[in-house]
This record gives structure tokens, C-alpha cells and sequence, in this order.
């Protein structure tokens, strides 16, 4: 059994090393390689589909119920007003810097840190899966999506980002709306016609006064926010078609068809998701997983920003070193001491959990 100080020098090394490694999403083959290599360097094999790599604990047991840990390998293009290299993984004053070190490269690390601490214990009473994954970034269907085979065999699963090491039981999901009103044309300067946006703007203003009356404990109500809107080709031409785009950023009090049908019953506009695939999540108050957390003291919370597990189909929360603040941020960074943390609260999360 590995040392926590050697795991987490080892887990910090590797870090370096994926921040150096260019991983947009969509092109993290270098860097799935970055963590193979890491893997079989320590004698553990792997299994891999696509950019996705995962593996086991060593004395796997069928019998016993599996623990997904995952975080994701991808990152976003860096953000204009990087005064350093975003790949250059600077190490000054306690700070890592870099791009995705804090989005979610610490998480990343500290999973498999923890993973590397239990990979040979002889009788552990659930297994472990570490699977890093591509595209969490985009919601790809290349990512976690490509290896649902895998995660549906899991019991539960704790997905890295950065919540300071708080557990998110409650995620908000997302569906993107497509609305389009249907007016007639006419000259502006007589005013005839049906004028398309002026629809569309009585839409708008339903949808911004609207409450859904169910909410959910941890994130209140489904927020629907009109982000773009499109409408004309001529100043003097009344427009008959005006299209607009819902961002919804929905809690599982409703399903997605409800959604649908209650907004549909109340606009002038056509609507039709562009998808329904990245659902919200929610774990029940009594999961053992969520016992262990109350146990050690660990913050519960309800979480606004989007992840992975969106896309499982089995219990989840999400936890992880860092600030979601950081993320997507010019001079991203994670302190070391973070990362040294992260470890160990995982770690004492798990020996919890087995007791429970």
C-alpha cells in the first residue's frame, strides 16, 4: 500500500504532465495516452474505447457492488488573456498554473490518487473503477456516453470537479429550446401584417415572469432564459418569422416532456428541444454515500453547473478540489495543497462509506 505523500507527489507530477499535453475537447488522444502510460508504468491494466480509459482495483470481486470514479481528461480552448503560457503547468508560490489544472485536472489526479491508495487492498467490501473520460466539456457522445456499458454495471459514482471538496447530491440539467413564430408579412410604413417578433416578444415576456411551482430543495426552480433571437432582413419589411433559442437549466421535479408541453401551451412559437439527453441529478438524502459525508463534517449542496453526470444512469454526486470560479478563467491554477487534501478527503469518504 502506497503512502498518501508519495501518492499525492506522484498525482501532482502527472498533473504537470496533462497540463503540458494540448487536450481540447475532441483531441485528447495525447493525453489519454499521458494517463495509460501512467497506469501500466504502475503494473495496472487498462481497458480503453475511444479517448476513454478505465480500470479496476486488483482483486476485483463480481459479487461486490463497484464505485465509479471519474473525472475528465478534456478542457476548453484557453480563454483570451492568459498572461503565461496556459501549458507551461507553472509552479509558484503553492499554485499550479495552468489550463484545466482546476477544470478538472485536480479532480482527475486526486481520483486516481485515491484509487492508487485502495488498488490492492485484499478485502475491500466494493470494488473501484477509475475511468477517465473525453468530452465532458461539449457533453460528447464520444465520452462517458460511449462507455455506458461500463458505468450501468456501477452502484454509485463520484464524479471530480471542482466544489472544494463539498458534495454536490443535486445537479441541474439542460435542455436548449428551439422557438420559431410564424407571422405575415406587410410594409412597416403601413402597418400591415402579423409582425413575427412582436410574438415572439409576448413569448419572451411569459417566459421571463414564469415560475414553475415545483421546486427542488437544494436548487429552487427551473430557470428558462431567452439567450439569443433572430428576426428581419429589411427595415421597412414587417417580419413573419422570428426564431429564438430557451436555455432551460431544469431540476428533477418535471420530466423534460412536461417541460415541453407547459411551455408549448403557453408561447406563440413552435418549440422543439435539440436535445434531451443531459438530464438533472439527485441522490437520496438517506444514501449511504451521503451519510459518509455527514459523518466526516463534508458540506452538502445543490450544484448550478453542468458535469458528467448528467449522462449516468446510476446514483451520483460530485466532489472535487478547486473552485468552480477558476474554471474557463485566464491563470487558471489549483493550489498543491488542494490537491494533497482532495486525496485524503476521498480517501476518508470511501473508509466511511465501507462502514456504512
Amino acid at each position: 500500500m502506497m503512502e498518501t505523500d508519495h501518492i499525492s507527489q506522484l498525482c501532482i507530477d502527472l498533473l504537470k504532465m496533462l497540463i503540458r499535453t494540448p487536450s481540447i475537447s475532441k483531441e485528447e488522444a495525447r493525453a489519454a495516452n499521458v494517463i495509460r502510460d501512467f497506469l501500466t508504468d504502475h503494473n495496472i491494466p487498462i481497458e480503453t474505447h475511444l479517448h476513454n480509459t478505465w480500470c479496476y482495483n486488483k482483486y476485483f470481486d463480481a459479487n461486490r457492488p463497484t464505485i465509479l470514479l471519474n473525472s475528465h481528461i478534456d478542457t476548453v480552448k484557453p480563454a483570451a488573456g492568459w498572461t503565461v503560457d496556459p501549458f507551461a503547468a507553472i509552479e509558484d508560490k503553492g499554485q499550479l498554473i495552468g489550463l484545466g489544472s482546476n477544470d478538472a485536472g485536480a479532480a482527475l489526479v486526486s481520483l486516481l490518487g485515491t484509487f492508487l491508495y485502495f488498488y490492492d487492498h485484499k478485502e475491500l467490501p466494493f470494488n473501484i473503477c477509475f475511468a477517465a473520460t473525453a468530452e465532458e466539456e461539449i457533453s460528447g457522445v464520444n465520452g462517458i456516453a460511449a462507455i455506458e456499458n461500463i458505468t450501468s454495471n456501477c452502484a454509485i459514482a463520484i464524479i471530480g470537479e471542482p466544489t472544494e471538496m463539498k458534495m454536490a447530491t443535486a445537479e441541474r440539467g439542460l435542455m436548449v429550446v428551439d422557438a420559431i413564430t410564424k407571422g405575415k408579412t406587410g410594409h412597416a410604413a403601413r402597418n400591415e401584417g402579423v409582425n413575427a417578433l412582436y410574438l415572439a416578444m409576448e413569448d419572451i415576456q411569459w417566459i421571463k415572469n414564469f415560475q414553475f411551482e415545483k421546486q427542488d430543495s437544494y436548487l429552487g426552480s427551473i430557470k428558462m432564459t431567452v439567450t439569443m433571437i433572430e428576426a428581419g432582413y429589411q427595415h421597412n419589411v414587417v417580419p413573419d418569422e422570428c426564431k429564438y433559442v430557451i436555455d432551460i437549466r431544469t431540476v428533477d421535479t418535471y420530466s423534460y416532456e412536461e417541460l415541453l408541453a407547459t411551455i408549448q401551451t403557453n408561447v406563440n412559437a413552435k418549440i422543439q428541444a435539440r436535445s434531451t439527453r443531459l438530464k438533472p441529478s439527485s441522490i437520496a438524502e438517506d444514501h449511504p454515500i451521503v451519510e459518509a459525508a455527514r459523518a466526516l463534517g463534508i458540506e452538502t449542496f445543490g450544484s448550478s453547473t453542468l458535469s458528467d453526470q448528467a449522462l449516468l444512469s446510476i446514483p451520483s454526486i460530485k466532489m472535487g478540489p478547486g473552485k468552480s470560479e477558476r474554471s474557463h478563467t485566464p491563470g487558471e491554477f489549483i493550489y498543491i495543497s488542494e490537491i494533497e487534501e482532495g486525496i485524503k478527503t476521498y480517501i476518508r469518504l470511501l473508509n466511511e462509506l465501507f462502514t456504512k
